[in-house]
């Protein structure tokens, strides 16, 4: 063929193709336009999808030989549950969580221990009052209890188990009974930091003070679910605890001991002032107290330390000698939490040490944790506002109907490869 012919043959074929693929892009683009705007509403249920894919592969790797990767699947699961809110997947597969908590608390390591106690408190969060938290309560409290009571056991393992058994108990909304046959036992950990016969301060390693403070702190939390009588009627006759022995524990040599021993001392003077006026006596003799720990100036302390326990006893003498509680407002999204007492405080510090950053999540989503702290459903203003709510009810309206239509269709295609298999 004469080169001219070949050549214009070639430049027809070069600009056929040019065309096509300008039509091919102009397609692609159009295409991929319309599939973006198509596939919007499902973009959630595609998300979600893949957060629990990743959820169950996590939950299967607690099965797997390695200490190391257990831990890693214990903390990767616990930072999922804190970041979203789903009780729904959490109530239908806490009996595997449980199985998988209770292996690693029996055989695992430090970390790996530390990591299935924090776990526990999540599971407890998500599921709110709901049946399944009784349950996960009574599944893992007889192996968190010989945890936290095996002194061959890390401290800082023992005082994991301590705050899980509180927040749990406190969570399933165990029986009086059981509260206070915990209390006790949490007693018997933190009495360790009480005088000895002579007075003097026992001596007490940094990791057992800790192991106590969290023993301490988790007996707080249960004394936020016994009625002020109660409580009146078993410190009067000695059958709870000995505030003059609580406040022994304002004299140990380590910061976390003391400023949860005020702390808890601020919770049962809130609890006893509901009753007779004579409660306020056992309160005299400590004030001396307080007020030392509230001017701290001793430079063997770090001034860290100083500061930190000076705002936290001015506070406390403050409420129990002139009744005045400093008003903390916790802002998350456009509604705002007012702390209006120390059972509030308590129970909402006890929450941010599991939850962390997560706290505002679960205050916005958690319907158990808006009732605990009686959290209003946010009102619906006209106007702007009210056009945003609709949009979202619409949109969360298509998602309730795109999930039902994808189970439809997942249902129906499975029928379609059964009838295939059989020819």
């Amino acid at each position: 063929m004469p080169k001219g012919k070949r050549r214009a043959k070639s430049e027809r074929y070069e600009n056929a193709m040019q065309n096509s693929d300008d039509e091919s892009c102009d397609n692609a683009s159009v295409f991929s336009v319309e599939t973006k705007s198509a596939s919007d509403d499902g973009e959630d249920e595609f998300l979600q999808d893949q957060f629990e894919e990743k959820l169950i592969e996590l939950m299967d790797g607690l099965t797997q030989k390695s200490s190391q990767g257990r831990t890693n699947c214990l903390l990767n699961i616990s930072k999922a549950l804190v970041s979203k809110y789903v009780p729904a997947f959490v109530s239908d597969r806490h009996f595997t969580l449980c199985d998988g908590i209770e292996r690693c608390l029996k055989k695992g390591s430090t970390a790996e221990r530390s990591a299935a106690s924090e776990l526990a408190s999540i599971i407890c969060v998500q599921l709110g009052a709901e049946s399944g938290c009784e349950e996960v309560c009574k599944a893992l409290k007889p192996v968190l209890m010989t945890t936290a009571a095996d002194n061959s056991v890390s401290p800082a393992v023992r005082g994991k188990c301590c705050a899980t058994l509180g927040l749990i108990s406190f969570l399933a909304n165990s029986e009086v009974g059981d509260i206070l046959s915990l209390m006790r036992q949490f007693e018997s950990f933190f009495s360790g930091s009480y005088h000895k016969g002579d007075g003097s301060n026992n001596n007490v390693t940094p990791e057992q003070a800790n192991f106590h403070a969290a023993a301490l702190s988790a007996w707080g939390l249960l004394l936020t679910t016994i009625d002020s009588s109660s409580v009146s009627m078993m410190l009067e006759t000695k059958s709870l605890i000995s505030i003059k022995k609580l406040a022994e524990l304002l004299e140990s040599q380590h910061l976390e001991v003391r400023m949860t021993a005020g702390d808890v001392l601020a919770l049962l003077y809130e609890v006893g002032k509901m009753e007779p006026d004579d409660f306020g006596e056992d309160f005299d003799e400590i004030i001396a107290s307080l007020k030392g720990l509230a001017t701290d100036s001793h430079k063997y302390r770090a001034k860290k330390d100083r500061k930190q326990q000076r705002a936290s006893f001015r506070d406390i003498l403050m409420y129990i000698e002139e009744d005045v509680l400093p008003e903390v407002r916790v802002k998350f999204g456009k509604e705002v939490l007012e702390l209006d007492s120390w059972t509030k405080r308590k129970q909402y510090d006890t929450l941010c040490t599991i939850l962390g950053p997560g706290i505002n999540i679960h205050l916005a989503e958690n319907d158990f944790l808006r009732e605990l702290f009686e959290i209003s459903d946010p009102l619906i203003t006209t106007g702007t506002n009210n056009l945003h709510a609709q949009s979202q009810m619409e949109r969360f309206r298509r998602k309730l109907q795109n999930a039902a239509n994808f189970k439809a269709r997942s249902i129906a295609r499975r029928a379609t490869r059964d009838k295939r298999l059989e020819y």
